[in-house]
């Protein structure tokens, strides 16, 4: 979220960032009218612009976010958007928004989202702790077993499922960065990038291995250690 299906039969043009603004809101009221718990993902900054809010707590019951050390996102980003590293720098440090304005009929999926920058955005979910679980990608690399039990705890004060240990250990197997990129070779994935000459250009690069000693130059790690 945002995605167009959830605004096709309310705004005419995706194009017009003002215009989804304006319908944030809506689009989640007509969600939550089956009144079931919905877990969506969102690369949005929880922000409200021009009395506008992205979401309110009548319609965001609890946040999961996930965190990653930004010296490390600019090798991502610089891989995931094929930029300069320069270039994906300027990007965490700028007020992004990312996505489409396409029609419905020319492509069904994608939508301008606003990332905003890389610490206002964590800013905006992370405020309010009461229904709010962090969690930290390098934690998730380290010790992946705590993270997952720190999830299942979470998500048990708002629904109820059962789980055991076997589950988990497929969990946490079928979501392992290898798993993911043998999916990923065998085309089971769609959410990848393209070079400007078309070309697909993986999602599942390096992951742990993306370690930022091994890649930024001293300028680039003095603005991200500046600013954030």
């Amino acid at each position: 979220f945002p995605e167009k299906q959830f605004f096709k039969d309310i705004i005419d043009d995706f194009s017009n960032f003002n215009e989804i603004k304006r319908n944030w809101i809506t689009a989640q009221e007509k969600i939550n009218l089956s009144q079931n718990l919905r877990i969506f993902k969102t690369h949005q900054g929880k922000y409200t612009l021009c009395e506008h809010n992205f979401t309110d707590d009548k319609n965001t019951l609890a946040v999961i976010y996930i965190v990653r050390d930004p010296r490390n996102l600019v090798k991502s980003i610089s891989h995931h958007f094929n930029f300069t590293l320069d270039k994906a720098c300027e990007f965490l440090l700028s007020p992004e928004i990312i996505g489409n304005g396409k029609s419905w009929e020319e492509k069904k999926d994608g939508m301008y989202t606003l990332l905003g920058k890389w610490n206002d955005n964590y800013r905006s979910w992370t405020t309010n702790k009461d229904n709010l679980l962090l969690i930290k990608y390098e934690d998730l690399v380290k010790d992946v077993d705590t993270q997952v039990n720190r999830i299942i705890d979470f998500l048990k004060r708002y629904t109820k499922f059962d789980t055991n240990t076997d589950k988990k250990k497929n969990i946490i197997k079928t979501t392992s960065f290898k798993n993911l990129q043998d999916m990923e070779k065998k085309g089971k994935f769609i959410e990848n990038a393209f070079s400007k000459d078309m070309k697909k250009i993986n999602f599942f690069h390096l992951g742990p291995k993306n370690i930022w000693k091994d890649s930024l130059n001293k300028s680039i790690l003095k603005k991200i250690e500046n600013s954030f």
